[in-house]
């Protein structure tokens, strides 16, 4: 929906569906009723996830676009962002590091992404001329020994779209921009690293191909993953405040939240009860405050479980997307104070016209907090809704 702040909304990977037909089905049951909870009264965006095979069904199948479009005028929805970050299954089989895959280096993610440009121009509302997709920190940095040349190559491949996303906004008017998403383990795992390499590879790289500086910051961004900055003990504002001031645009804030685990007291209690959250599906990297003050990061929870010594810690951090009301899962804490600090943020200075929900683990609330899919998500919106009205 349109705010004050920009467009709000949800991320619809919470629904699974690799191909089309399936994750519109999904949509058609749930979405209506959490815009029937969180703005009845006017038009609602949804941050779409559209899958590789979903978006050569759509290109192959124009009739299925055009339902999709019809179907949004119905409902009183819109489209504003799409999430091309997952290629493949999200759902129901191990994600674990093939998130990344196929990751920047190759010709598969370049069409894939392509695709969606292709696709949101035409998703777009008539009176909108901005959309965004995020995608992946360009690859998993554990793939690669020669982590230098693995940047080199995959920032070459993602350069290849920029004339074609300058292009299309002189043909369409449709402003259409990459939001690369910092993520644990990537080979762009947090701030300094995304912000290094816009400054000294990929604006470098860009100039040496030719391709002017102005095309690659009018179309490359940041997607600002407030559970990622999280992770990495990094402060937003002090973040946001750089990325203005390096000229590197926020395509969107995608709001989620991660686990925090204060080990100063109570330590042996409290990692009992992060078990729980151990689970086989998708990677939850932990990183670590020694009592040191030095950093110490696990590729997964199992192995930040199994070497856990102790005494040895003040804190944690887990890479598990847990619901955005609640502060405290028992013993255990969220970064919640972290989206508190991001939105006060940016109703201060207006960082990007694009924000989305991103949540996936209802599972984990208490018994007492469990509730349908869509008053789930209704119940995530409300709450930022009220954040967003809050005074900074």
């Amino acid at each position: 929906m349109k705010t004050a702040h920009g467009h709000l909304s949800y991320c619809s990977n919470i629904h699974p569906g690799e191909i089309w037909e399936e994750h519109f089905a999904n949509l058609q049951t749930t979405v209506p009723k959490v815009k029937l909870e969180v703005c009845p009264d006017q038009a609602m965006g949804l941050g779409l996830r559209i899958a590789n095979q979903a978006s050569i069904d759509l290109i192959d199948n124009p009739n299925k676009l055009t339902e999709l479009k019809a179907w949004l005028a119905q409902e009183d929805l819109y489209i504003f962002t799409l999430n091309g970050f997952p290629y493949g299954g999200f759902h129901n089989t191990i994600v674990k590091d093939q998130v990344h895959a196929p990751d920047w280096t190759t010709q598969d993610r370049v069409n894939y992404t392509r695709r969606l440009i292709d696709l949101l121009v035409q998703l777009l509302p008539t009176d909108q001329h901005e959309g965004g997709i995020s995608t992946s920190p360009l690859s998993y940095k554990y793939w690669w020994d020669q982590r230098g040349a693995a940047i080199g190559q995959a920032t070459m491949e993602l350069l290849k779209l920029v004339p074609y996303l300058a292009q299309t906004e002189q043909k369409t008017g449709k402003w259409i921009h990459i939001d690369i998403e910092p993520e644990p383990d990537g080979l762009l795992e947090n701030h300094r690293e995304f912000v290094d390499w816009y400054t000294d590879t990929l604006i470098p790289f860009a100039i040496t191909a030719g391709i002017p500086e102005d095309w690659v910051r009018r179309h490359i961004h940041i997607c600002f993953d407030v559970c990622h900055y999280g992770v990495s003990f990094d402060k937003p504002s002090e973040c946001l405040m750089e990325l203005q001031e390096k000229n590197i645009s926020i395509g969107k804030i995608q709001i989620s939240s991660a686990l925090r685990v204060d080990l100063r007291n109570n330590a042996s209690a409290r990692i009992e009860a992060l078990k729980q959250y151990e689970e086989p599906t998708y990677l939850h990297q932990v990183k670590a405050l020694k009592k040191d003050g030095s950093y110490v990061s696990f590729k997964d929870l199992g192995e930040a479980l199994a070497q856990y010594t102790d005494g040895v810690y003040d804190e944690w951090r887990v890479h598990f997307h847990v619901p955005l009301f609640l502060d405290s899962y028992g013993l255990l804490n969220s970064t919640q104070a972290e989206i508190a600090e991001t939105l006060a943020y940016h109703q201060q200075y207006q960082v990007t016209n694009m924000m989305e929900i991103e949540t996936y683990t209802w599972g984990v609330l208490p018994s007492e907090y469990q509730e349908s899919i869509e008053t789930s998500i209704a119940r995530e919106v409300k709450y930022i809704q009220d954040l967003l009205c809050k005074k900074p």
